[in-house]
């Protein structure tokens, strides 16, 4: 057997064998600290999240949505001495290293073995946005490798603007702030343009420790950190002396925190569903998104103090009534008739402690709310305004297994015959339920539903009553298809999204559908403008502008409503107590709700011009006596202006009405 031997040439090959081996363990170790690196180059599509910001139609901010309070600027519009004293702060060698320094390193490890910890972390302003954007914050040798790695690929590739603004725009500040135009924000109440000397140095002391030293935390703390900056600035030219002295005695003003920013809670969480289901809940609270919203701010705070008002006297009777614990709740709903916006919502007397809205999500029975759907059913079948019904005791034969039905007058009374006017202004049950019979309960309730009600409505008599349970808003939107031509609006909140470019992304295309005849819908209107002039809806006529609505109260007053409109303007108000209790004997929707309805359609109004209803060529106005029905002379004390349908007006002879 041969022998090796160390030869030139078997030397060479051991040294080829040896490097070969170094260099693939050395290759290895570098895929292995590098092989869950994030591509350097994705930082040029990089878009930190930012604010999405939901404003009211009249340009309120309403709400912030966000997973981390940020909004991004460009370097152009800091300013000079935040970005210098940052350096200053956290990294005088920025403009110099190439992404790592290695004193720094080589001092923080000779700290670290002495604490026999991580104590120091001796990272650059690179290191720290390569930490911020890709890595874990715990504390570990194979991390800070692994940032070093990041850092020095990331100075290749970018200038040190790029990475001074990446940075400024990503860091942490402490108080919920993300960047610095979100902290100068929160702690100073302004853009980070218009900052100082002094709040740019606070600033840039915040994120060595941004929890301990936030102004918001600790004022006192904060302050001196700020000097120390200060003294860092002058120390290294960047500020002269006298500069110095005068912003260290600087008091430290901070902006007036908003702990209730959210307005329109109740319409802002309705906002956010819709928008979480069409646009995703990632680029919602993500995307930095300008949402302009139908709400009109105005006409919102309007709502709230006409419930707060109306809740609080409810509240005082009912416990003079008796009731231990009163608990009313209030929603209201305005839509704009033309458009279909939301104008003004409230779901609650308070949303932090009862967040479920019951102005769409609530069904609760409508009482004598439901009969103007009926009568409208009527009127599109040829019935006229004037055509008379008996009101009188009556049994309603039941069928197999159910009992006979006798329904009555909320009064006990009884005024025998009557017009469909008269009986829907002072809201007789009995008349309702006969006409109902005559049209057909099924087909009164497909009606319904064209009109927009949603909800399952029962084909029976007792329909006519208001039985089955409605959502407010959906009986809303079926009063508005009466000022607006008999034309349904869906509903809707949201008329655009732009995105941080300015781009639309989202915008509102009105559900419209024509559901009942323009005559039918003015008749309807005419009857229900009625309801304010001649029957239980009197109180409302304080309003000195054209009007209609309709009172609904239910079973053992568990329920009050009134949903009215003006020619422009539809208006629910529905109040109740959500375990279906009684509000007290006599709190009736007159009562309870009309009053509400009074006072935020009152001042809503008062700035508006006056509008009044569509009256198509197809109707004529003609005086009648809503007791006979008969038409009388223009200046009878007894004749109310009528609209009917060309050609079955009343006749000028005698009391024919055809």
């Amino acid at each position: 057997m041969t022998g090796f031997s160390f030869n030139k040439k078997n030397v060479a090959i051991l040294l080829l064998f040896f490097c070969g081996g170094i260099f693939g363990v050395m290759a290895g170790v570098f895929l292995a600290l590098t092989q869950d690196l994030p591509q350097i180059l994705s930082l040029k599509t990089f878009t930190p999240s930012s604010i999405t910001r939901i404003y009211s139609a009249d340009k309120v901010l309403l709400a912030e949505l966000f997973v981390e309070k940020r909004d991004p600027v460009s370097l152009e519009v800091i300013p000079s001495y935040l970005i210098k004293a940052l350096v200053a702060t956290e990294d005088r060698n920025f403009y110099q290293h190439s992404g790592i320094d290695l004193k720094g390193i080589f001092r923080a490890i000779i700290k670290d073995i002495r604490a026999g910890e991580f104590v120091e972390g001796a990272s650059t302003i690179t290191q720290q946005l390569a930490k911020t954007l890709f890595l874990t914050p715990r504390k570990t040798l194979l991390r800070k490798i692994k940032e070093a790695f990041l850092a020095f690929q990331i100075e290749r590739r970018y200038t040190k603007n790029e990475i001074i603004e990446l940075y400024l725009n990503q860091i942490y500040f402490g108080s919920g702030a993300y960047g610095v135009e979100s902290a100068a924000g929160i702690f100073f109440g302004k853009p980070v343009k218009d900052l100082g000397l002094g709040e740019c140095a606070l600033l840039a002391s915040l994120p060595k420790a941004p929890s301990r030293y936030s102004p918001l935390v600790n004022k006192d703390l904060a302050l001196k950190r700020r000097n120390i900056v200060l003294r860092q600035m002058k120390e290294t030219g960047i500020i002269t002396e006298t500069a110095f002295n005068r912003a260290k005695e600087e008091p430290l003003h901070l902006a007036k925190q908003r702990h209730n920013l959210l307005k329109a809670p109740y319409f802002v969480n309705q906002v956010k569903k819709l928008l979480e289901n069409t646009l995703g809940s990632s680029r919602l609270y993500k995307g930095g998104l300008t949402v302009v919203t139908t709400l009109d701010f105005k006409m919102q705070k309007a709502a709230e103090l006409a419930v707060e008002s109306g809740l609080s006297q409810l509240e005082k009777r009912m416990k003079r009534n008796g009731i231990k614990t009163p608990n009313p709740q209030c929603a209201l709903v305005s839509l704009n008739v033309k458009t279909g916006g939301i104008l003004a919502m409230i779901g609650g007397r308070n949303f932090s402690k009862s967040p479920f809205n019951r102005a769409t999500d609530a069904r609760r029975q409508p009482g004598s709310a439901f009969k103007p759907v009926v009568y409208a059913y009527a009127i599109e079948q040829g019935f006229s305004q004037n055509k008379t019904i008996l009101d009188a005791p009556v049994v309603f034969k039941g069928g197999y297994r159910k009992k006979d039905w006798r329904p009555e007058n909320f009064s006990k009374g009884y005024k025998g015959e009557m017009t469909l006017r008269m009986a829907l202004a002072l809201s007789e049950n009995i008349p309702a339920v006969r006409l109902i019979e005559m049209l057909g309960a099924s087909s009164v309730a497909r009606f319904g539903h064209t009109l927009g009600i949603e909800s399952n409505l029962n084909p029976n008599l007792s329909l006519a009553l208001g039985t089955s349970e409605v959502t407010l808003i959906n009986l809303i939107a079926a009063y508005s298809v009466f000022p607006n031509k008999g034309e349904l609006i869906k509903p809707y909140g949201v008329m655009e999204v732009v995105d941080r470019r300015g781009r639309v992304v989202w915008r509102v295309k009105p559900q419209k559908k024509l559901v009942m005849s323009r005559a039918g819908a003015s008749i309807i209107t005419d009857m229900l403008y009625g309801v304010i002039q001649e029957g239980t809806g009197k109180k409302a006529r304080v309003i000195k502008r054209p009007v209609a609505g309709k009172t609904g109260t239910t079973n053992n007053f568990k329920d009050a409503l009134f949903i009215g409109f003006s020619p422009s303007i539809a208006t629910g108000v529905w109040v109740g107590q959500d375990l279906f209790t009684t509000l007290g004997k006599g709190e009736t929707g007159a009562k309870a709700a009309l009053p509400i309805w009074i006072e935020f359609m009152g001042k809503t109004l008062l700035d508006k011009s006056i509008q009044y209803w569509d009256i198509p060529d197809t109707v004529i106005t003609v005086p009648m006596n809503p007791s006979t029905g008969c038409r009388e002379t223009g200046d009878s004390p007894h004749a109310v202006s009528a609209l009917f349908k060309k050609g079955t007006e009343p006749r000028q002879s005698g009391c024919s009405k055809y």
